[in-house]
């Protein structure tokens, strides 16, 4: 049986490992780049940028033009990506 001095030691290591891992906002924004094309249906980071849909997670297709995932940046055109939107028409 665990003792609940060591349940609550454990339970708060975990706690601080969660928040350890989860990137700060002003970090993750500095070394990401929105990169176009490459996103797997239903992978999307965000809103399209035809308009579409705003919300992550709704892209249709893979690999849509519209649609973005944040990569590290400089990597995006070596995954086959670009880091503008198309032209709209």
């Amino acid at each position: 049986m665990t003792r609940p001095s060591t349940a609550l030691l454990a339970t708060a290591l975990s706690a601080t490992l969660a928040l350890l891992a989860v990137p700060t906002t002003a970090s993750a924004a500095g070394d990401k780049e929105k990169c176009y094309g490459i996103a797997k249906a239903g992978q999307n980071d965000c809103a399209d940028s035809a308009g579409v849909h705003s919300c992550a997670g709704q892209a249709k297709k893979d690999k849509d033009p519209n649609e973005w995932k944040y990569v590290a940046k400089g990597t995006c055109e070596k995954e086959g990506g670009k880091t503008t939107p198309p032209s709209k028409k």
